[in-house]
C-alpha cells in the first residue's frame, strides 16, 4: 500500500511540474515546429504524376533505386514502417499523466498542441518513404502494408508507466536514435548512387533533430525544477532499456521475429548499432550535466552514480557485440 501511495505521490508531483511547462511547450510549437503551409511535403521529392513526363521520372527513380543493396532497402523499409505507426505515438503521448487532463484533442493546452503538431510533422516521413518505396519497385508492398497494419494493430508500449518524466527521457533518446538511423541510411544511399534518396533521408533527419532538441530542452527544464525526480526517471528508463517503437511489428503474425531481423540488418550495415545506443546515453548524460547535479537525496544520488558511468558500460558491451553473420531479408520482391 505504501509503495502504491509513493507512486501516486510521485506521479502527482510530476504532473504538477509538467503543467508548469505548458506555456513553454506552447511557445515551442509556435517557434520550432513549422506551419503546414510552409513545411516541406512528400511531393517535393517525388515524381509529379500530373506532368507529361511523369513515367519518365518514375523510370529514373527506379534506375537509381536499382543500385541500392537489398540490405539497405530492407533497413529503409523498417525505418518507414516505424514512422507509419504514428497513430499509436499520438495516442500514447495523450495518455501520459498531466498532458491532456481534459481528454480532448481540441484542447489549447501547450502539451496537447505539441502532441498534434509534432506527430503531424512526423506523419510526412512515413508518407514520403512509403511512396518512394512503392514507386521504386524494390519492395513487396503487400507485405509492407501488412506489417504496418499489424504494428498499429498491436500498439506501442515504451514502458514509461504513464509518467511524463520518463516519457520525455524516452522521446529525447528515441528522436536522436531515429535521426542517427536516417542519417546513416542516407549516407549508404548516396554511396549506392541514389542522391535523391540521400536527400530524402537527410531531410527527414533534419526534422528529427528539431524534435530531439525540443524534447531535450523540455527535460532540461524538468531537471532544473525537480532534479531528484528527473534523476530517478532517467535511471528508471535506462534500467528498463529503451524499447524501439516498432518492436511489436511481427507479434501475432506469421513471422514473429520480424523486428529482430530488421534490427540485425541495421546492426550489420551500420544504420543503428550498439555503439549508437551507447553514444546516445553518453550524449544525454553530458547534455543534462548528470555528474554535476547537486542537492540530490538518497535514491536520486544513487541514480546519479549509476547514470554517470552508463555510457561507458554500454560502449564496452557494444565493443564485445558481434555483427550477425547471417541476416534474413524481409519485405523484398
Amino acid at each position: 500500500m505504501k509503495d502504491r501511495e509513493a507512486i501516486d505521490y510521485e506521479l502527482e508531483k510530476n504532473m504538477e511540474v509538467i503543467s508548469q511547462l505548458d506555456a513553454m511547450v506552447g511557445e515551442t510549437v509556435d517557434t520550432v515546429l513549422v506551419n503546414p503551409d510552409e513545411c516541406w511535403q512528400p511531393t517535393d521529392f517525388l515524381p509529379d504524376m500530373t506532368k507529361p513526363d511523369a513515367l519518365d521520372q518514375v523510370k529514373l527513380l527506379q534506375e537509381r533505386a536499382a543500385g541500392i543493396p537489398d540490405t539497405i532497402i530492407t533497413s529503409l523499409i523498417g525505418n518507414m514502417i516505424t514512422e507509419e505507426a504514428l497513430p499509436s505515438y499520438q495516442t500514447y503521448f495523450n495518455l501520459l499523466e498531466g498532458i491532456n487532463p481534459e481528454g480532448s484533442l481540441l484542447s489549447e493546452r501547450g502539451w496537447v498542441r505539441w502532441s498534434k503538431a509534432w506527430t503531424a510533422e512526423e506523419n510526412r516521413h512515413g508518407d514520403l518513404l512509403n511512396k518512394y518505396l512503392y514507386l521504386s519497385g524494390r519492395a513487396d508492398m503487400k507485405k509492407v502494408e501488412q506489417t504496418i497494419h499489424r504494428l498499429i494493430y498491436n500498439g506501442f508500449d515504451p514502458k514509461s508507466e504513464k509518467d511524463p518524466y520518463q516519457a520525455m527521457i524516452y522521446t529525447s533518446f528515441q528522436e536522436r536514435a531515429t535521426k542517427v538511423s536516417h542519417v546513416n541510411t542516407g549516407k549508404l544511399a548516396e554511396k549506392a548512387g541514389d542522391t535523391v534518396l540521400a536527400k530524402i533521408c537527410k531531410t527527414i533527419a533534419g526534422d528529427e533533430a528539431r524534435h530531439e532538441k525540443a524534447y531535450k530542452t523540455f527535460m532540461a527544464r524538468i531537471f532544473e525544477i525537480d532534479p531528484n525526480g528527473a534523476m530517478l526517471a532517467f535511471e528508471k528508463m535506462m534500467r528498463k532499456q529503451i524499447v524501439m517503437p516498432a518492436v511489436l511489428m511481427g507479434k501475432g503474425g506469421n513471422n514473429p521475429t520480424l523486428f529482430d531481423q530488421f534490427s540485425a540488418i541495421t546492426q550489420k550495415i551500420g544504420v543503428y548499432t550498439g555503439w549508437d545506443y551507447a553514444r546516445i546515453i553518453d550524449h544525454l548524460v553530458k547534455l543534462w550535466k548528470i555528474e554535476s547535479v547537486t542537492g540530490l537525496e538518497g535514491a536520486a544520488a544513487k541514480a546519479q552514480e549509476y547514470l554517470s558511468g552508463l555510457g561507458d558500460r554500454y560502449m564496452r558491451l557494444a565493443d564485445r557485440m558481434k555483427a550477425p553473420d547471417e541476416i534474413s531479408l524481409a519485405w523484398l520482391k
